[in-house]
């Protein structure tokens, strides 16, 4: 099996069992702690995305420098340095940025989010120990970036199942047997976080090689990558505002207890970026190694076929959520009422997440390319629109005005944002990316997913609420699979190939 292969299926395991883990416990979380308290996960989650500003790209930027690593544009020594001043940044800016959540955890208690039940000391209390947490959580991102790009994926993908296992049966043994509060919630997963962080630092200075000199934190190292970061943080500050603006909005706006059910809905919508996250994670650094090769022919094979695949795992699993939302939702949660209230909301951000799946492998080429400016601009003219429209339609129609933002704005990446890019880079593909990459898998999918439903019953009762969706999901895949000309061919020789053996 090529690396390549073994990294895609690590990232699919992985991130799949991951994010499982992570969706399974939430109706336990919500049966503990109540859905209020659960709107403060929600805003940790908020939280923990603008902190991410702090790395200022630095991240992505060292997982392409170890992939250029791999290929000899860096030494053992300049690659450790480099390592090295990255991590005496993030660390810093993270525990001042600590500090300064700490300092303002009182305010965001008593005059930003709206808590009906919970008392303002427990909730600025649990924002105080939540960024901590995010702080460790921003501190793994160095180490992931590292191992990622050094192709060691495999490894990453066990240690992180694991550790997110950990994560979250731990955090239900602390609820139901030492304290059902969301402090202690927000506790074990900064004492996860420090394992985590110390664990993933060993092993990717383990699978570095030693470098001559003592290895110090370097300017000059820094300046190398100095435009690819400047590209990266504009792009990262843009990509924050348009992900995490309505959930910002939506915090200050409605009470804790509304911003709870947006904020389940969002994170059972994020199960489709958890399903792709594995493949651009294993193509980025296949990508970059192509880009810095030359090979044009390779890459744009690669392109195709990972554009395919994206589109083949979110679609099926996106219309899941829009066909069948509210039975897949009452199944998972057993609260009639809970699935009623979340699953409108769900609907129009599936179909909005869906969209910005289609523009993650894209996005991935024109960070191999180095070309940021090209996404900067795209992503700057859809925050001028997206901020103000989400304001208005948030204070007029609430959730579901701001779902339907998002899944409108994501239309128009598709439509308007897409061809700017084929303008500078893979110029004669715009066509096939649109025809082969988008439009056949999503129309196969659904159509065998609206068929089914039409034939199906509307209203499931169990076992059938779970059963008949993954009939309909396996059909809808089937089709997707068999209308994406690129993914086809790869899976017909990779058959052909396993018979010869």
């Amino acid at each position: 099996m090529s690396a390549l292969n073994k990294n895609l299926l690590a990232n699919v395991v992985g991130r799949i069992w991951a994010g499982l883990i992570g969706l399974v416990f939430i109706p336990l979380y919500i049966r503990y702690l109540g859905i209020e308290a659960y709107g403060l996960i929600g805003f940790f989650i908020v939280m923990q995305a603008w902190l991410v500003l702090l790395d200022m790209g630095m991240t992505p930027t060292l997982n392409r420098e170890m992939a250029r690593f791999s290929t000899g544009a860096h030494t053992p020594q300049s690659i450790r340095e480099l390592l090295r001043s990255l991590e005496f940044v993030v660390i810093t800016l993270g525990v001042l940025s600590g500090f300064v959540i700490w300092g303002a955890s009182g305010w965001l208690a008593s005059d930003w989010l709206r808590a009906d039940e919970l008392p303002v000391s427990t909730v600025a209390q649990a924002i105080a120990i939540m960024g901590g947490v995010a702080v460790l959580r921003l501190i793994e991102g160095i180490y992931r970036g590292a191992l990622l790009g050094l192709q060691k994926q495999v490894f990453f993908n066990l240690a992180y199942s694991l550790i997110e296992t950990v994560r979250a049966v731990g955090a239900i043994g602390i609820l139901a047997w030492v304290s059902p509060s969301i402090e202690a919630y927000f506790v074990w997963q900064g004492l996860v976080s420090v394992a985590a962080v110390l664990v993933l630092a060993a092993a990717t200075y383990r699978h570095l090689p030693p470098a001559e000199l003592p290895v110090r934190f370097s300017r000059l190292a820094l300046s190398g990558i100095r435009q690819f970061v400047m590209g990266m943080m504009a792009y990262m500050f843009l990509a924050v505002l348009q992900t995490q603006i309505d959930k910002i909005l939506l915090s200050r706006l409605l009470s804790l207890q509304d911003f709870g059910y947006y904020s389940l809905a969002a994170a059972v919508a994020a199960a489709l970026i958890v399903l792709i996250n594995p493949i651009t994670q294993a193509f980025f650094p296949r990508f970059s190694e192509l880009v810095a090769r030359g090979d044009d022919e390779q890459l744009v094979g690669n392109y195709h076929l990972a554009a395919q695949l994206v589109s083949t795992f979110a679609a099926p699993a996106a219309l899941l959520l829009l066909l069948y939302g509210e039975d897949l939702l009452f199944f998972w949660s057993g609260d009639r009422g809970l699935a009623g209230q979340v699953a409108p909301i769900l609907a129009l951000l599936a179909v909005g997440t869906l969209l910005n799946c289609m523009m993650h492998v894209p996005f991935i080429t024109q960070f191999a390319y180095g070309r940021l400016d090209i996404t900067v601009k795209t992503n700057f003219t859809a925050v001028c629109v997206l901020v103000p429209a989400i304001y208005l339609a948030t204070r007029h129609f609430g959730a579901i005005g701001a779902a339907c933002v998002w899944a409108s704005i994501n239309a128009g990446y598709i439509l308007v944002g897409m061809p700017f890019m084929y303008r500078h880079l893979l110029r004669n593909e715009r066509w096939k990316w649109y025809r082969d990459d988008v439009l056949l898998p999503l129309s196969a999918a659904s159509l065998a997913g609206g068929l089914f439903w039409y034939a199906g019953p509307h209203s499931l009762e169990e076992p059938m609420q779970l059963a008949w969706p993954l009939i309909a999901g396996l059909l809808m895949l089937g089709a997707a699979v068999a209308a994406a000309p690129a993914l086809r061919a790869y899976l017909f020789r990779w058959a052909l190939a396993r018979r010869r053996q």
